[in-house]
């Protein structure tokens, strides 16, 4: 396994900490236990960081307009799929999660290595922006950084930053329009084109039901309109999801909780204006151990709380991740080292599971959905021994148009399955049209979702996930009463 490379200056000192943190956070998507998430996330952090390298060196060599490229953690986060192909390829596919090998030997997979042309619409449109535009728009998207943060990172002006990312959401629309209107397509598709880019433009727009019914069955027009449609939250998905393409709604969820445990609840009034809490908390851990090393355990620290809610791929790495702690309680013991470092053969103190296990059971959940008067919990210390339910379920609506929508469900586990049926119903007559990930059946307001064949085993603390494009009318609420194999399960 090769080791990490060491930054040339403080600037890539920076961008090291930053791009550490997103590598190991999509690469423990990816695999099947944290110390092979540490070794795909070296492996890919070497490869990226290397073309990066490369391709500014040539950018300042050369002249004109820069080579189309991504920014620095989407081309990072790209490092991660390209070595977990490479693994598939020599044989090492055991290593990585069931359903990211079956993607990769997918047409969808071959979409980001097939003609340019063929690529996702967002992807493209990313490519064909100044770097420094494209960094703005993933920063504040996907990575849910505030926005004074981004300024400071990016050297922007922090009373205009807000004034700059509405141009450049407006940019990279057009960008992703004009990519849309290259990408080869059907006569059907090209008929709709002008009319989802004017549909698209406000939301006020009705969306014609004709189109609506294209949106549902057109994988490729779909991804389009979430692109075009910068109104309605759904820009950040389509980003994430365009960009890196498997993964890409579960590592947009983790970064904006690892956003939330950085920056969010529980920091002192003036901390945002004393500087940078990672930057701050870099400088001094280099004292002990070298800049690099101490990004690596922050950024570690910080991922243990992103996964606590969708849980790992398999036993061992699930209690692995339930030891981390957040990164704001300095008095907890450091339990994940970087590859190589000397800290990495440590151990933990025997109380901290428990610490982070009450941590976690005191936090507040939101409503619960279809539970049972013998299951609701008491106040206090019942609530933190007692769990409501044997899985937790997160409802993702990842874009709405007039008449039509797109969802994700995401449930977590607590007991090994070997075939899985979930079911959920809905408030306002929202009807399935088309499923990924599960075979679906609906009967009035209550929906059931059956394993695929290639996803009915799941491992304790494990996850399953499924998404669909449904339409609706009036109102579209999240749905209730979700139910894993008879068994209900908690919104959370």
């Amino acid at each position: 396994m090769p080791d990490l490379p060491t930054p040339k200056d403080a600037t890539e000192s920076a961008l090291f900490s930053e791009g550490w943190d997103a590598v190991l956070s999509y690469a423990d998507l990816c695999t099947s236990g944290s110390l092979t998430a540490h070794q795909l996330a070296t492996e890919a952090f070497t490869l990226g960081m290397r073309e990066i390298r490369a391709a500014a060196s040539t950018h300042v060599r050369g002249a004109g307009r820069r080579t189309a490229r991504l920014p620095t953690i989407p081309a990072l986060l790209t490092a991660v799929r390209d070595t977990a192909a490479a693994w598939e390829a020599d044989g090492q596919g055991h290593k990585l999660d069931p359903d990211l090998r079956l993607w990769l030997n997918s047409s969808n997979a071959a979409r980001y290595a097939g003609p340019p042309l063929e690529r996702p619409v967002a992807l493209r449109g990313l490519r064909d922006m100044q770097e420094a535009d494209a960094s703005l728009l993933w920063l504040a998207e996907v990575e849910a950084l505030p926005l004074p943060t981004v300024a400071r990172r990016l050297g922007l002006d922090p009373a205009t930053v807000a004034d700059e990312l509405d141009q450049v959401r407006t940019l990279f629309r057009d960008r992703c329009h004009r990519a849309h209107l290259d990408t080869p397509m059907d006569a059907r598709c090209r008929s709709y084109a002008r009319l989802l880019d004017a549909v698209t433009r406000s939301p006020a727009a009705d969306t014609p039901d004709d189109l609506s019914r294209h949106l549902a069955t057109c994988v490729r027009c779909a991804e389009a309109a979430a692109c075009l449609r910068l109104h309605g939250g759904g820009l950040p998905a389509a980003l994430a999801g365009g960009a890196i393409g498997w993964g890409g709604l579960a590592y947009l969820e983790r970064r904006r909780r690892a956003a939330e445990v950085r920056l969010g609840a529980g920091r002192p009034a003036g901390a945002e204006a004393a500087g940078d809490p990672e930057e701050g908390a870099g400088r001094s851990r280099a004292l002990r151990g070298g800049l690099l090393a101490a990004a690596v355990l922050l950024s570690a620290l910080a991922l243990g709380v992103s996964l606590m809610p969708f849980g790992g791929s398999g036993d061992d790495s699930a209690a692995a991740r339930d030891d981390r702690q957040p990164v704001a309680d300095p008095s907890v013991p450091r339990t994940t080292a970087p590859p190589g470092s000397p800290t990495a053969s440590g151990t933990t103190s025997s109380a901290t599971p428990t610490r982070a296990e009450s941590g976690r059971k005191q936090q507040p959940d939101p409503e619960p959905q279809g539970r049972t008067s013998s299951a609701a919990p008491g106040p206090g210390p019942v609530r933190s021994s007692a769990p409501v339910a044997g899985c937790r379920v997160a409802y993702h609506l990842v874009d709405q148009w007039p008449s039509g929508f797109q969802a994700a469900v995401t449930v977590t586990t607590d007991r090994p399955l070997d075939g899985w049926s979930l079911s959920w119903a809905f408030r306002d007559g929202q009807q399935v049209g088309q499923m990924w990930d599960a075979t679906v059946h609906q009967s009035g307001s209550r929906v059931t979702a059956t394993a695929a064949d290639y996803n009915r085993t799941v491992a304790a603390h494990g996850t399953l996930s499924l998404g669909f494009i449904g339409t609706w009318q009036g109102r579209n609420r999240s749905p209730y009463g979700f139910t894993l194999n008879g068994a209900v399960c908690t919104a959370g």
